[in-house]
């Protein structure tokens, strides 16, 4: 998972603090020059920022669908550093592929998005701390009530079409949140993306995975090669819960690729990894929505 273990892979990795990817990159242009050419390709689609009315509050997000026409909902999961640039366009590309996408700010209880400003980049300790800090504030009935706030916000746009599933997706530490999300409501929740999870598979008696079960979602658990050598059964159990189940699924260590490859801005892209991952959640999207 993300974590101070993950820095030290990064740096016996040899790959570089992109401090213009983690602090400069402000616009979504800026961002989408660093994706490959199909990304960018995402057709006329209209994104809006939105507040959505929690249990807790006013959460701040991200809305884009196409221009026209109603389509299957997504709900995206940011990864620590929470909902900026990068994941906008993730939003918009995912949208010009037909889909209408809610990417949130997991951390609207302690800080509007971005949450990581300028200039304040992750491998800074005081940074990680204060991120790691709102993390730990999380549990499953926290993200739950949560889900069903944007789960009823994405059912209440015009450009979702109702009678089809809604899909999610989650990075790092938004792995637990898809199933978690899934288990809310498995009659509305058809798709769930993990995409180097954090801690979705443990030997735990509360480890998310054991709800899975309970969904009527396919899955896709994408999982980063130095993740798997720190936890090699993590698939096996991934495995052993999807496999008897007849939902499509799909359980993949990405060999080579590193915690956090699959965000354009982050120290650990590697884009012909994230491109493979993409077309896998298209495939389970296609399949259950």
């Amino acid at each position: 998972m993300c974590d101070e273990f993950t820095e030290a892979d990064l740096d016996r990795a040899g790959l570089p603090v992109r401090r213009r990817a983690f602090g400069a990159l402000i616009g979504a242009g800026a961002v989408a020059s660093m994706l490959p050419a199909a990304a960018c390709a995402a057709g006329a689609v209209k994104g809006r920022d939105v507040t959505i009315a929690t249990d807790d509050g006013t959460a701040d997000a991200y809305f884009t669908a196409p221009g026209e026409g109603r389509h299957p909902g997504v709900l995206i999961w940011p990864d620590i550093r929470g909902l900026r640039p990068a994941f906008r366009q993730m939003a918009d590309r995912l949208a010009g592929e037909g889909y209408a996408v809610l990417c949130v700010n997991p951390f609207y209880r302690w800080a509007k998005a971005p949450v990581v400003y300028p200039g304040h980049d992750f491998d800074d300790p005081g940074v990680r701390d204060t991120l790691f800090g709102y993390l730990k504030r999380f549990d499953r009935a926290t993200v739950q009530s949560d889900a069903k706030a944007h789960l009823a916000f994405l059912d209440a746009q015009a450009e979702v079409d109702t009678e089809r599933g809604i899909g999610t997706a989650g990075y790092c530490m938004g792995g637990p949140m898809v199933i978690y999300t899934a288990a809310l409501n498995p009659g509305r929740v058809k798709a769930a993306a993990s995409f180097h999870g954090a801690s979705v598979a443990t030997d735990k008696p509360d480890s998310p995975h054991l709800l899975i079960p309970e969904t009527q979602a396919g899955f896709l658990f994408a999982i980063a090669d130095n993740d798997d050598q720190k936890d090699p059964e993590e698939k096996v159990r991934l495995k052993a819960a999807l496999d008897p189940r007849p939902e499509w699924h799909e359980v993949e260590v990405y060999k080579g690729a590193m915690h956090g490859w699959c965000p354009p801005d982050g120290r650990a892209y590697d884009e012909a990894a994230a491109e493979k991952a993409w077309g896998r959640m298209l495939e389970l999207f296609k399949a259950a929505l």
